[in-house]
């Protein structure tokens, strides 16, 4: 926790902006001084438009730079736009391919060489940007290891590292829409996901005697059900009809709508029309808010999808849902864990399931779906010279049953059964049995856990499975009781974080924001005897202990860094609103001009902070205060005033 700053004096302490202070201050009495001479006004000016803390971001560069060439500030998508090329069919002030970027980075077309292995064939668009070890990377992701005998189409999804240096295109950098998502939807700027279809089948006219190809869109979006769906409605097609059909889609998805949460957009693709909403942070968690199919106004719409992002939760846990409590402690702990699969599809899904398992909570460590002998990431992650890092790998290899045997947890499963059939529940066993490659399914771990089993729930699947209840309405089931129990854990967390919060009345607008009170854990435990779980749960067992490893995790630590950070902004926005019910026009009246000016330059840098870091400022707070800094500067003699007029963005 940061320590306290020091509360400065009424005067230079209007706004929250600590390093620019000296700054500020020289610049304002620059101002004054320079503005007495013609000469000196052009160099206040240039100084006063060049100097200062760095509020302005690359956007704010571009833009700027965009304007000197007397070019439109437009969105840059993954590279050079094909010759600055306008879609005039959509008039949305966007260039080509921007509305594609907002959805994907790029497709992907892997194939099989006899010389070279997987190769990349074919990037779309052709501008899009991927580094060498970013190609590697996909090749050997997009197709599943030759053990897997993936004979026909086979979808999976895969995560990877993106290339360090990489430049952020500013099409994030203008993405408004991640701050409404829910946080475990947020996009993770270090990672790409891949979502695979990739078809095997038998070719005597081919030298391997079987075509190999995999079709792979690259995006920075979580949305797994979403990508899925497309794949299935293209991917067929494609690898009938080759390079002509995929330029079409992509078309298709570069005039798609932006991914606004929230919104029910309506997704043209090949002829067919996907409805989907995306979830807003102000969903109520286990909902789903898509529109239902209406005779009438729906008609054209093809596939409706109630989900985005989630997968089949019961199909995953299946085979250890005797099992499930225990491994959402694991996941919950950011325990190193491993998910042997017979195939990349069982071990996506499984690994997805199990991040998925902690919603509304975000899994903050790393996690990969599907994890080859080839990733880049091998040799960090296999090492025996560490423990094992807080990651949940899915993998296929057989290899991997030796490599990994020094694991704390692995779960292997066989193959997943179509919805209705019951697979054979597997066991905990102890680590010292996972010895051969040909070692029975089962949960192989000496994890002992804090919370006793809830036999209800088992009771109640199990009834589900001999009523023969579809796969669908178990993994509601399972959903709700997994939200159930990770709300029950965190309401005491989110609590206790809220009397962190300092109380309004110490809200000075002549001081700088109060800071948070920090967190101590031995306090919160205290709290935990008359406002802990058992408030909300049935389930007995040892929840101090639960908490105290969980405060030593990466969960813990990415959601409390995630909850600071939006009470120290709703602080600024409160301070913002304090200092906007003061009269600053009768301040300056008794300062001098050169505190004047600081207290405008400070103020305008309120506004860029609020404006950047998307502060929860009412929109009449804002244009109080742009009230405010304009008659403050109206008052002021006319030199200062054409300085200060051409030096802020209000």
């Amino acid at each position: 926790m940061a320590p306290p700053r020091p509360s400065p004096s009424s005067a230079a302490a209007v706004a929250a902006a600590a390093p620019a202070r000296g700054w500020a201050r020289s610049a304002a009495r620059s101002a004054v001084e320079a503005a007495r001479t013609a000469r000196g006004r052009r160099m206040a000016l240039r100084g006063l438009a060049a100097s200062g803390p760095s509020s302005r971001g690359p956007l704010d560069e571009a833009v700027a730079a965009a304007e000197e060439r007397g070019a439109p500030a437009v969105l840059a998508t993954g590279g050079a736009p094909e010759d600055d090329e306008e879609d005039e069919g959509r008039g949305r002030g966007l260039l080509r391919w921007d509305g594609f970027s907002a959805w994907l980075h790029c497709v992907c077309v892997v194939g099989f060489d006899l010389e070279l292995g997987q190769a990349v064939e074919v990037i779309y668009p052709q501008h899009s940007k991927l580094t060498d070890k970013e190609k590697t990377n996909i090749c050997y992701l997009s197709f599943p290891d030759s053990n897997s005998g993936c004979l026909g189409d086979t979808q999976f999804c895969f995560r990877f590292r993106q290339s360090s240096g990489r430049r952020v295109s500013l099409h994030c950098l203008l993405d408004h829409y991640d701050k409404d998502l829910p946080v475990y939807l947020k996009k993770d700027p270090a990672y790409f996901y891949g979502y695979v279809y990739f078809r095997q089948v038998r070719d005597k006219s081919l030298k391997r005697g079987y075509f190999q190809k995999s079709l792979v869109l690259i995006s920075k979006l979580p949305y797994i059900h979403f990508f899925h769906t497309v794949l299935k409605q293209i991917a067929p097609e494609y690898f009938e009809k080759s390079e002509p059909y995929l330029e079409a889609a992509c078309n298709d998805v570069d005039r798609w709508p932006a991914p606004v949460p929230g919104k029910t957009l309506h997704l043209p693709i090949m002829g067919v029309v996907m409805k989907v909403r995306i979830p807003t942070c102000h969903d109520k968690p286990g909902t789903t808010q898509i529109a239902q199919l209406t005779q009438q106004a729906d008609t054209h719409i093809s596939v409706i999808l109630p989900t985005v992002h989630e997968v089949d939760l019961f199909r995953c846990f299946c085979p250890v849902f005797l099992h499930s409590q225990m491994l959402w402690e694991l996941v919950l702990l950011g325990e190193p864990l491993v998910v042997m699969a017979p195939s990349p599809s069982e071990s996506s899904e499984t690994v997805l399931a199990l991040v998925n398992c902690i919603s509304p909570l975000k899994y903050f460590s790393d996690f990969r779906p599907y994890f080859t002998i080839h990733d880049s990431e091998f040799k960090e992650y296999t090492t025996r010279t560490q423990a094992p890092p807080s990651v949940i790998l899915g993998v296929t290899n057989p290899f991997f049953a030796k490599t990994l045997q020094h694991w704390p947890h692995i779960i292997r499963i066989g193959d997943l059964k179509p919805a209705g059939e019951i697979p054979k529940q597997v066991k905990v066993k102890k680590l010292k049995n996972l010895k051969t490659l040909d070692s029975k399914p089962g949960v192989y771990t000496s994890y002992k856990p804090y919370l006793n089993r809830d036999e209800e729930i088992i009771k109640q699947l199990q009834k589900g499975v001999q009523q023969k209840r579809p796969s669908e309405a178990q993994s509601v089931i399972l959903r709700r009781y997994f939200l159930e129990l990770t709300q029950s854990f965190i309401i005491p967390l989110e609590r206790y974080v809220a009397s962190l919060m300092p109380l309004q009345k110490s809200i000075s607008p002549w001081k700088s924001p109060p800071q948070l009170r920090q967190f101590l854990p031995e306090e919160f435990m205290k709290t935990l005897e008359k406002t802990g779980p058992q408030l909300t749960s049935r389930i007995k067992g040892d929840w101090i202990g639960l908490y105290r490893h969980f405060l030593k995790s990466p969960n813990f630590d990415g959601w409390f860094k995630t909850r600071r950070k939006e009470m120290t902004q709703k602080l600024e926005a409160l301070h913002l609103e304090v200092l906007c019910e003061e009269d600053l026009l009768l301040w300056t009246q008794k300062h001098t001009e050169v505190e004047t000016v600081d207290l405008v330059l400070k103020l305008k840098n309120k506004l860029l902070q609020a404006d950047r870091e998307h502060l929860p400022v009412k929109p009449d707070t804002m244009e109080k205060l742009r009230t405010h800094i304009d008659a403050i500067i109206l008052a002021l003699p006319e030199d200062l005033q054409g300085i200060l007029l051409k030096t802020g963005m209000t």
